[in-house]
């Protein structure tokens, strides 16, 4: 089924009129066996799509939050490989939600960009967010990953002038994610006014759907970002919230699903429903 999930779950989104929520986790975090209990947990809580990081030992993009959980996942032995296992399992309970697999280039490469995209479609995974992978090195892996049925999903950024998103766009599938604020996730937080007319332009560029991530914490930072693009993608306060509740001795995927409850509710509520789906009084 692969990228055809991600287009599914958009349409489903623009018929519905509203945004859909996009729910980040590293995929081993606290520990294998409860990580799949947390990606579970997500999509029953609202997430209507999920992103799941490829632990890696040296991250550019994240910032300390999804570091430490990168660095828990690791020590807890969790790999590659057990990456897909998770999806696998995951995939036994729920064959709808879009899993985006989201990393670096290191470990994909150290597998082989055939084998990674083949077994990556084989766990059910949807598509592929490689960070440090830019557009004018990506034709291996974008062909890869067109051979398995997965969608190469690319980043723009508020510095990524128009001529610099005509190469972004070319082969990007299933949707942008659009990084809202310069610097690193879990940093400043994203302003809807800016974020706007941004999306516009990625979206005429593109033809894609827009996923806007970075800077977007708390349900009213998440619903205004909502009546402004496709798609709100958090990350950093589920991983926070895991990371608090593991302190406390409580439940991770207890607290990750609290968290989205909330932001799903928030994002769910932001647009006014289409007429057609307005509640009738009286």
């Amino acid at each position: 089924m692969s990228e055809a999930r991600i287009e599914k779950r958009f349409a489903d989104l623009a018929r519905e009129g509203r945004a859909g929520l996009v729910a980040y986790v590293m995929a081993g975090d606290p520990d294998p066996d409860r990580s799949l209990a947390v990606v579970t947990g997500l999509a029953k809580a609202g997430a209507d799509l999920i992103e799941l990081g490829m632990p890696f030992s040296d991250p550019m993009a994240d910032g300390p939050p999804i570091q430490r959980a990168a660095l828990r996942a690791l020590g807890a032995g969790m790999s590659l490989a057990g990456v897909f296992d998770l999806v696998r399992r995951f995939r036994r309970s729920d064959r709808d939600t879009p899993i985006i697999l989201m990393g670096y280039l290191n470990p994909i490469l150290s597998l082989g960009l055939a084998a990674f995209a083949h077994a990556a479609a084989a766990a059910g995974a949807d598509g592929v967010i490689v960070v440090d992978c830019p557009p004018e090195e990506a034709t291996p892996l974008a062909d890869a990953l067109d051979a398995e049925g997965l969608a190469l999903v690319r980043l723009a950024t508020p510095t990524t002038d128009t001529a610099r998103l005509k190469v972004v766009a070319q082969r990007t599938r299933g949707f942008v994610y659009y990084v809202s604020v310069a610097g690193v996730t879990g940093g400043k937080a994203a302003e809807a006014d800016l974020v706007a007319p941004a999306v516009a332009r990625v979206k005429a560029a593109s033809g894609l759907p827009v996923a806007v991530g970075f800077g977007i914490r708390t349900p009213e930072q998440a619903a205004a970002i909502a009546r402004v693009s496709d798609a709100v993608v958090v990350g950093s306060a589920l991983v926070d919230a895991m990371a608090a509740a593991l302190e406390r001795a409580e439940d991770p995927a207890a607290a990750a699903s609290e968290t989205v409850a909330a932001l799903a509710q928030a994002v769910r509520a932001a647009r006014p429903l289409p007429a057609r789906l307005t509640p009738a009084h009286g």
